[in-house]
């Protein structure tokens, strides 16, 4: 392990506050800064489209306890000087360093007039509106967000029109068998699907589709997907394409003091024939901030690859709906568990005929085998 004095983490989400334990746990004893966007210590997201929307604003986040009162919050990094080892800060504050930890998250695309989820605020302000009385609610995007709050204003007993431009919603990340199901489970949960166009605008609850069509509803929600924070970065040397731009080991291309982790990482992934890859889910910020601490405090020569399979789940509408590797990778796609019709099955994914890919509703030890087979690169 190289000697290094002074570490600074940028992000104060999942990925920043696993990097911080992880640095003390394996040792560090410098000076370590935490900088976080939100007021808030670290909390956990995932309950924002569900559990919170309902009237519970529990988001503890275990481990956010150990941070303390000692570290940045409410502040944002605006500029990095990677020659001198610099982050400088909203207020002008400057802070050197010599390992960085990128880990400044993503956040959702906006459209004028729309309603979107990424903080706490948001989740506050949007329950806010669903109790003020809106009947009639219309989700853009039928990805994970919008899936989930399309299913509390369902149980809310909200009217939900979903519109997504794919031909069923997730058809991407889950394949034309899954997805199809998907669509016909919202719709036999009262759910109006309009798929296939895209909303060009919003103006006072009034929503125009692509396709010249408009749309009513009383409150809209956006779940559009995320840009990565990266502008800060901007003249600092880091290469910047759709994230920060990575090694294997997370080690930004061409540093050997700077890490990344989170949603704003993207690496090439050694299952995949090192295709770069930027993902966006819980489970894959939480092992990636800790995995990235230990390569910055190993050094470049030292650190190991990160090549964990990637996976998320959700629940749409009682379902448990989970995905292991990425199965739009894959030329051939089979149902190996199950059927759609039982609403239990599981999908395999492969591509040349390797195992790359999994989707699992409501079969989790379908899952859990196939995730082990895809990372040990078996045969379809």
């Amino acid at each position: 392990m190289r000697t290094l004095d002074k570490i600074v983490v940028v992000g104060a989400s999942l990925a920043g506050l696993r990097a911080v334990q992880t640095l003390r746990r394996e040792g560090f004893d410098g000076e370590l800064t935490l900088v976080g966007a939100e007021a808030h210590a670290p909390y956990n997201r995932p309950p924002l489209s569900k559990s919170v929307l309902r009237g519970d604003e529990d988001v503890t986040l275990p481990g956010a306890e150990e941070l303390g009162d000692d570290w940045l919050r409410g502040r944002q990094a605006v500029r990095l000087d990677a020659r001198s080892r610099t982050v400088v800060l909203d207020d002008g504050a400057e802070l050197g360093y010599d390992g960085l930890v990128v880990a400044s998250g993503a956040r959702p695309r906006r459209l004028d007039g729309v309603h979107t989820l990424r903080t706490l605020e948001d989740a506050l302000a949007l329950r806010a509106e669903l109790d003020s009385g809106h009947e009639h609610v219309l989700v853009i995007g039928g990805g994970f967000i919008g899936g989930e709050v399309a299913t509390t204003a369902r149980q809310l007993g909200r009217k939900v029109t979903l519109v997504d431009s794919g031909p069923h919603p997730m058809h991407a990340g889950l394949g034309a068998a899954a997805a199809r199901w998907l669509a016909g489970h919202h719709e036999r949960n009262g759910v109006e699907l309009v798929t296939g166009v895209r909303v060009t605008e919003v103006t006072g609850g009034q929503v125009r589709l692509g396709d010249g069509r408009v749309l009513s509803a009383g409150l809209v929600v956006g779940g559009m997907g995320v840009t990565p924070n990266t502008e800060w970065l901007a003249g600092s040397g880091l290469a910047v394409d759709d994230g920060v731009l990575c090694e294997p080991t997370l080690y930004a291309t061409g540093s050997v003091n700077v890490v990344a982790a989170g949603d704003v990482a993207r690496w090439p992934h050694r299952l995949y024939g090192d295709a770069l890859i930027r993902v966006e889910h819980w489970s894959n910020a939480n092992e990636q901030g800790a995995v990235a601490a230990r390569n910055l405090l190993a050094g470049p020569d030292e650190a190991q690859p990160f090549a964990d399979v990637p996976n998320f789940a959700t629940h749409v509408h009682g379902a448990r709906i989970q995905t292991a590797g990425l199965p739009h990778l894959a030329d051939e796609a089979r149902v190996v568990a199950g059927h759609p019709d039982e609403d239990r099955f599981a999908v395999a994914f492969a591509r040349d005929g390797v195992l790359v890919g999994a989707v699992a509703v409501n079969a989790p030890k379908d899952l859990i085998r196939l995730k082990r087979s895809i990372a040990a690169g078996e045969a379809l």
